[in-house]
């Protein structure tokens, strides 16, 4: 009833295009690693002992993969699409490094309106009479890269019947983004359905093969479920029958936990990489170049002086609990106040503690409905949309899918565009 466009930046930001090219390098090491998590049950277990404790959330997720794993998978074929987040630091000398902000196993978003953001750009560029920059702006479209993979699973999962499933949510406010991949696929002549949990819970049931019946399903295709607010009792048990089902889960229960902030911390600890990655150094090397440095709030003397460093001095870090979907991290006198008041109890263990990134602002103007409109110190983040298949163990896609740009005012700290906060952008490489 109510259609709102997506916000976005007047002109495209400068993103220095050795960082660029640098993201772009290390996706596809980025897919084989969390992959490689996804399959390790040893790695997460020690890894999440502490979180599953204090955080119910990750708790439930972790009941269900053990009773799926205890049962054996009946899925052997597996889709992967993350995406990667970054922000540029600026250094004391004024030099620029690219450092991860997370990675997005679940419902990785924007995909599809990002695919168009760059002819925006373009034009707005020829309009300005800059006809010669506008030629500098890079093609972009991940909803194909996407969709690319989507399919690759579904044509692996082998019945031609079969449909992709769509899980979203209750109230749709990112709805075009998701049509854009949902178009591509139908362009391949693979049907699409969209259903909530609810939908699921009412209607879904397995048959003696744990195909996913009604309307067969290849693909459970996940833009909702990484947050506590999508779930009550009746979605985690839809939840669990779609997990226990011979359908390709876009994430499965092991790849969203390989997602968690807790995993990208215990990631920054000297061998973790070489262990989960052996005969990789190369790769090994790639990922660590864009690690910021993470710190564990586990219980014990070294989280102690972890936590009481971070109280002294808040300004240098940023206090992440285990979600996803932006607008949950802490800084400043938010973070040292609640620092303050979980320091002695088992709960700070349910939240990792990142080094503050700082990069360079520059202006812009950030068009969004019913604001005013203003110039605005901006500072953006890069990410970079990454697909694998894997059929039992043998790895058949694995490439990068395109880029997304979100910019915001300085003044937020945290939040992305469906927070409200950042907007849509496209890079102008320098």
């Amino acid at each position: 009833q109510v259609v709102n466009y997506a916000p976005f930046t007047l002109l495209p930001s400068a993103v220095p295009r050795a960082l660029f090219e640098q993201a772009y390098a290390v996706q596809e090491d980025f897919n084989l690693l969390v992959d490689a998590i996804s399959q390790n049950k040893e790695f997460l277990e020690r890894t999440l002992a502490s979180t599953i404790k204090v955080d119910d959330f990750t708790a439930q997720l972790f009941r269900i993969y053990m009773q799926v794993l205890e049962e054996g998978l009946a899925q052997s074929v597996f889709l992967g699409i993350n995406r990667s987040d970054y922000m540029f630091d600026c250094g004391v000398d004024g030099t620029a490094a690219l450092k991860q902000i997370e990675i997005n196993t679940i419902a990785a978003s924007f995909g599809g309106l990002t695919s168009r953001t760059a002819d925006v750009h373009r034009l707005v560029l020829k309009v300005l009479g800059k006809t010669e920059e506008a030629s500098h702006l890079l093609p972009n479209n991940p909803s194909k890269g996407l969709a690319f993979a989507i399919a690759k699973a579904w044509e692996l999962y082998g019945s031609q019947s079969a449909v992709v499933m769509f899980l979203v949510e209750e109230v749709q406010r990112n709805i075009f983004d998701q049509r854009c991949v949902e178009e591509e696929l139908w362009n391949r002549n693979i049907r699409v359905i969209r259903r909530r949990f609810r939908d699921v819970f009412e209607k879904g049931s397995l048959d003696g093969s744990r195909r996913l019946d009604g309307q067969e399903v290849a693909v459970v295709y996940y833009r909702e479920g990484y947050v506590p607010q999508n779930y009550d009792e009746k979605n985690w048990q839809a939840r669990l029958l779609l997990e226990r089902s011979r359908a390709v889960k876009c994430p499965d229960i092991a790849t969203q936990l390989a997602g968690t902030k807790k995993v990208q911390q215990e990631l920054s600890l000297p061998g973790t990489l070489e262990r989960l990655l052996p005969g990789h150094p190369e790769a090994v090397t790639r990922i660590r170049a864009t690690f910021a440095g993470l710190y564990s709030l586990d219980e014990g003397e070294e989280g102690d002086k972890i936590a009481a460093t971070a109280i002294a001095d808040p300004d240098r870090f940023v206090l992440k609990p285990q979600r996803e979907g932006g607008g949950n991290n802490l800084y400043g006198e938010e973070l040292k106040q609640v620092l303050e008041k979980i320091k002695d109890s088992p709960e700070r263990t349910s939240y990792i503690l990142m080094d503050k990134i700082k990069p360079q602002p520059a202006l812009n103007y950030l068009l969004r409905a019913h604001s005013p409109l203003q110039v605005s110190e901006c500072i953006s983040e890069l990410g970079i949309f990454g697909v694998y298949v894997r059929q039992g163990q043998k790895m058949v896609l694995n490439q990068a899918a395109g880029h997304l740009l979100r910019t915001k005012a300085i003044e937020h700290a945290d939040g992305g565009v469906a927070a409200g906060v950042a907007v849509l952008d496209t890079p102008y490489l320098v």
